[in-house]
């Protein structure tokens, strides 16, 4: 794995160099003081990880997360447990509070690591995995695509219903970049709001579609898709 470390701190960033030679699947590619040098380095090379400080001078840690559209994976280490928090809902891998041990860095990279290995398995296909992973209470939980039934999505964050829970699963992340982790062959949307699992459909109607006793609202603008994978025209 490619890595940078960015912190405003010379020895902070020396014990990290140290800390990630020992980790025999971390390359560092930069060692960066603060966030505009990072921006630099993931302009121009690929980057699969990132180990970040959170207070620093000009852009912190976390203003450089929430600037990104797209990133790597992000192991924050900060001497504040106070933005724990904020750091996980920004879908950090881990979250280290200075000092660390190196115990405790091998077991978040170890965590990274696996994570890396996922999304590499899926980009080579997403019918060769049935399952992949989302953020919930600083945890990875996993989903299996069969189990899902649909999926709300509320601003920032998604409800993905499954088989045989009383509740859903929430995690912050949008509908739309859930959609592209789902098989397209097994899922749909159907509203700008909704994701419905092709196998739980049981009816349609012309603004609605029904999964058992569930109804959800079809959108105009899906309305054409839904009845194709029915082979039929809208009535």
């Amino acid at each position: 794995m490619r890595c940078i470390a960015i912190d405003d701190e010379p020895l902070a960033l020396d014990l990290l160099e140290d800390n990630i030679s020992m980790v025999p699947y971390l390359q560092l590619i930069a060692k960066c003081n603060n966030a505009f040098e990072a921006m630099e380095v993931l302009r121009t090379q690929q980057v699969d990880l990132i180990f970040l400080d959170i207070q620093m001078p000009g852009l912190t840690g976390l203003q450089f997360l929430q600037s990104m559209s797209s990133k790597p994976l992000v192991i924050l280490i900060t001497a504040y447990e106070k933005y724990a928090l904020e750091g996980f809902n920004l879908d950090v891998t881990d979250y280290l509070v200075k000092p660390v041990s190196l115990e405790r860095f091998i077991k978040a990279c170890n965590k990274a690591h696996e994570l890396f290995q996922l999304k590499a398995a899926g980009k080579t296909g997403k019918e060769q995995s049935d399952f992949f992973f989302v953020n919930v209470d600083y945890s990875l939980f996993k989903i299996v695509f069969s189990d899902i039934i649909w999926i709300e999505g509320l601003k920032d964050y998604v409800k993905i219903h499954l088989k045989g829970s009383a509740k859903p699963v929430v995690t912050r992340m949008s509908i739309k970049g859930l959609e592209e982790q789902l098989p397209p062959a097994k899922f749909i949307r159907v509203h700008k709001s909704y994701i419905v699992s092709v196998a739980a459909i049981t009816a349609i109607r012309k603004n609605s579609v029904f999964l058992e006793e569930t109804e959800l609202p079809v959108g105009d603008t899906y309305r054409d898709t839904l009845y194709a994978i029915a082979g039929k025209s809208q009535p």
